[in-house]
């Protein structure tokens, strides 16, 4: 998704307790940063923070860390996320995010850090043959992912592209992950997760597009 510069939210990004500016420092010392044990789960590619400001905000004995690269969507997600604690009257105690590459995810974190959880919500389909190795479900992604998921760890993907998922199923196989649970219909399925609806999928499931899920297992 393209957004326009926003030029407050780089400062305030940089005001933010929540906010990481340097994650590389942090490589297998999140649960320090956090202050307890719970488990750690990420966003990769979190947007403007609708899904992850609720997710957290939820689960209060579960940390997160939401990544992604535009300093624009991090400041949505900022000010998303201190909404939806203010709503809650909670402090925010359990969620950090953090600009980072997520093709070079695998230099800011290790297996020090446990990882229990990804979610992959509607991420860039990269349709040409050339630029497939960009997706984050790339088997060479989810090779980067293995150095740090914990055992029993589960990816989460959500996605309105039918190429993307069927490739993906494939490249969860062909990386020694299991799948766990798939649907072709997300919003008449009743047997997946509790559902958080992002923006993309508010917007593909008014236009009459299926939503594709997947839950595959380290």
């Amino acid at each position: 998704m393209r957004i326009r510069f926003k030029p407050w939210a780089r400062p305030e990004l940089e005001a933010s307790e929540f906010y990481i500016d340097n994650p590389e420092d942090y490589k297998g010392k999140w649960k320090e940063l956090f202050k307890n044990e719970n488990p750690i789960h990420l966003e990769l590619g979190c947007g403007k923070g609708g899904f992850i400001s609720q997710l957290a905000v939820y689960n209060p004995d579960i940390n997160y860390i939401a990544i992604d690269l535009v300093d624009a969507m991090l400041g949505l997600a900022k000010r998303k996320i201190e909404e939806s604690y203010k709503m809650a009257n909670r402090e925010i105690d359990n969620i950090y995010i953090t600009r980072y590459d997520i093709e070079r995810i695998d230099n800011i974190l290790s297996k020090e850090d446990k990882i229990g959880r990804i979610y992959i919500n509607f991420c860039n389909p990269w349709p040409r043959g050339k630029h497939r190795k960009k997706r984050l479900t790339h088997t060479r992604q989810l090779e980067k992912y293995k150095t740090f998921l914990d055992e029993g760890a589960e990816v989460y993907l959500k996605t309105d592209d039918d190429d993307l998922f069927n490739d993906s199923i494939r490249y969860f196989e062909n990386s020694g992950f299991k799948i766990e649970k798939t649907t072709y219909d997300l919003v008449n399925e009743t047997r997946f997760w509790d559902n958080i609806e992002t923006e993309h999928e508010k917007m593909f499931k008014e236009q009459g597009i299926k939503i594709k899920a997947l839950i595959a297992s380290k």
